[in-house]
C-alpha cells in the first residue's frame, strides 16, 4: 500500500492498516501522545463501534445527522481511524456524500469526530480533522458541512455563516451547523436540506 508520510517512531508495524500518516502531538511544548493516521477498514469496525460508544454514548445513533449515514458508506477515501504506539485504536472521523437540496451540488458531512475520552486535548482530534480535510480537498470535493462546536471547529475554517440557507433533515441547533469550502464559492448559492447521496451498503463492505 502507499504509504503518504512516515514519522520516525517505535512502534508496531502498521503495514496491514494502510499507513496515512504519523503524528506525534505536541502538548505545552513537549510530545505528549505518537499515533498514526490510517484509512479506515473493515477489521477497525468493532474497535470503532466500541470507541463511539465509549465517548458518545447510545444517543448518538438518534442525532439527526445519523439521518444523512444510516444504510450508506463513508465516502470513497475518506474514512480514516488514529492508532497509538501499541495499535490501539484512539480515534476516528468520516466523512460522506450528501447534496446540498434535492437538485443541488455535491458536499461531504463530517462526522462523527471522537477520541478516546483519556486523550483529549492532545492534538489527535485536530490531526484527524486536518488529514481528513486536506484528502478532501485532495480528492477534489468543494465543501464540507457538519454540526458540532463552533468554537472548536472554527479553528479549522468552518462557520455557521455558510449554512444559512442549508439545513439538516431533523432536528438541530442552527449556531452548531456549520461548513467549509474547499472550493471558494462552492456554497454561494446553495440551499435547502441536505439529502444523502453516497454509496449504498454497510461498512464491513470497507477495504478488508
Amino acid at each position: 500500500m502507499k504509504r503518504v508520510a512516515r514519522a520516525n517512531l517505535r512502534g508496531p508495524d502498521f503495514s496491514d492498516f494502510g499507513i496515512e500518516a504519523m503524528n506525534q502531538a505536541v502538548v505545552g511544548g513537549a510530545p505528549a501522545h505518537a499515533f498514526s493516521i490510517l484509512c479506515e477498514t473493515a477489521r477497525d469496525l468493532a474497535e470503532r463501534e466500541a470507541l463511539l460508544d465509549r465517548v458518545m454514548g447510545p444517543k448518538r445513533r438518534l442525532k439527526s445527522s445519523e439521518k444523512l449515514r444510516r444504510g450508506r458508506l463513508p465516502a470513497e477515501g475518506l474514512a480514516f481511524v488514529a492508532r497509538d504506539e501499541a495499535g490501539y485504536l484512539i480515534g476516528s472521523v468520516r466523512l460522506w456524500n450528501v447534496r446540498l437540496g434535492a437538485e443541488g451540488a455535491n458536499a461531504l458531512l463530517l462526522g462523527p469526530l471522537a477520541v478516546e475520552a483519556a486523550l483529549s486535548g492532545r492534538g489527535v482530534g485536530a490531526a484527524l480533522m486536518r488529514h481528513a480535510i486536506a484528502e478532501a480537498r485532495r480528492l477534489e470535493h468543494t465543501a464540507i458541512l457538519l454540526v458540532g462546536d463552533a468554537a472548536y471547529y472554527e479553528r479549522f475554517g468552518f462557520s455557521s455563516e455558510l449554512t444559512g440557507a442549508l439545513a439538516m433533515p431533523g432536528p438541530y441547533e442552527t449556531d452548531r451547523f456549520l461548513a467549509l469550502e474547499l472550493r471558494p464559492g462552492a456554497l454561494a448559492n446553495a440551499s435547502g436540506t441536505l439529502c444523502a447521496s453516497g454509496r449504498t451498503g454497510i461498512t464491513r463492505n470497507l477495504v478488508a
